[in-house]
């Protein structure tokens, strides 16, 4: 594997504002880097400017110290997982696996043999005579990932590959893809807009917004403690409540707390209770005390009057200023 770094990059489609805007990142070798970020912020065309299907207007791409920069995709030692995974339809899952290896001169023979070793990796090997038509989706996926990882390539690019998989597949799914990255040391620049993916893959999450970064950091610090109120909102679930700062007699111009830093049942503060949503083994409490109205995450179990007090440790509050920025 080799490190990836990206120094100052930007993309524009002809005289619009920029998609990516003058992007520096590094990815370590062996380093799984997540790119989060809402539809239309950039990400994708960021993870084509490193695979060399777009080229930067701006900056510079180097991958194992070599620029890439007018490299074409074929000479940048990448293997690229896509959203739809474009799988071959008239091929065989071993055939699929095996284009890569052909492309580059592997004989027939030879081509088939690492293919299959790869299959066997991921779960494929009763599948290897089957057509894309006849996979679920979890198999294409994996057949997809299974034609990326046969070449040993230097460096991951991941697309949103598990976006088509129900709830139930894309979390087993991603406990596969963790358990693959750590035992191949992998280099991985990994695109998504599903904020569990994020936090659960990545040793670092870079929360992309308007094609800049406006936090890159371990995904407990980008939780515990966001860089801006964007990102303070954009990451957890249930989101944070975003308040005027005025709104609980602080100074800053807006202020964040967690629902599950909402202390209900207790405090100097009365509210009514106007929501309960039941989440499983929690539930989702929408209080109002006059104009302000925020969220708490209670045990199921707890009860719930339709009046009740609650308490803000003025510790757990997340403070940012007019632009946005923690203070």
């Amino acid at each position: 594997m080799a490190t990836l770094k990206l120094i100052g990059v930007s993309k524009s489609w002809g005289r619009g504002a920029p998609v990516v805007r003058d992007v520096t990142l590094e990815v370590a070798d062996g380093e799984v880097v997540t790119v989060l970020g809402p539809s239309g912020c950039g990400k994708s065309t960021l993870l084509r400017l490193v695979a060399g299907l777009e080229q930067p207007d701006a900056g510079t791409i180097e991958i194992g110290g070599r620029p890439m920069n007018g490299v074409e995709p074929k000479d940048r030692d990448v293997a690229m997982v896509f959203q739809s995974y474009a799988l071959y339809p008239h091929m065989t899952v071993l055939e699929n696996i095996s284009v890569p290896l052909r492309l580059r001169g592997a004989s027939k023979a030879d081509a088939a043999r690492k293919a299959a070793a790869t299959a066997e990796r991921l779960g494929l090997t009763p599948l290897l005579s089957r057509r894309p038509r006849d996979l679920s989706g979890g198999e294409r996926q994996r057949t997809a990932l299974a034609r990326a990882l046969v070449r040993n390539p230097q460096v991951f690019l991941l697309d949103e590959p598990l976006s088509n998989l129900d709830a139930l597949l894309r979390e087993s799914a991603r406990s596969e893809l963790k358990s693959l990255f750590r035992s191949l040391k992998a280099t991985v620049l990994y695109v998504t807009h599903d904020q569990t993916e994020a936090m659960s893959l990545s040793d670092r999450v870079a929360v992309m917004r308007a094609g800049a970064f406006e936090q890159t950091a371990p995904p407990a610090d980008v939780y515990r403690s966001p860089a801006t109120a964007f990102v303070a909102g954009f990451i957890g679930s249930p989101r944070m409540n975003l308040l005027a700062g005025s709104a609980l007699g602080d100074g800053a111009a807006t202020v964040g707390i967690r629902p599950e830093d909402v202390l209900v049942g207790e405090g100097e503060r009365e509210a009514d209770v106007v929501l309960v949503e039941p989440l499983g083994a929690q539930q989702l409490v929408t209080l109002r005390s006059g104009p302000l109205e925020l969220r708490a995450l209670l045990p199921a179990a707890a009860p719930v009057p339709a009046r009740t007090r609650f308490h803000i440790d003025p510790a757990r509050v997340h403070r940012f200023d007019a632009a946005g920025i923690r203070m």
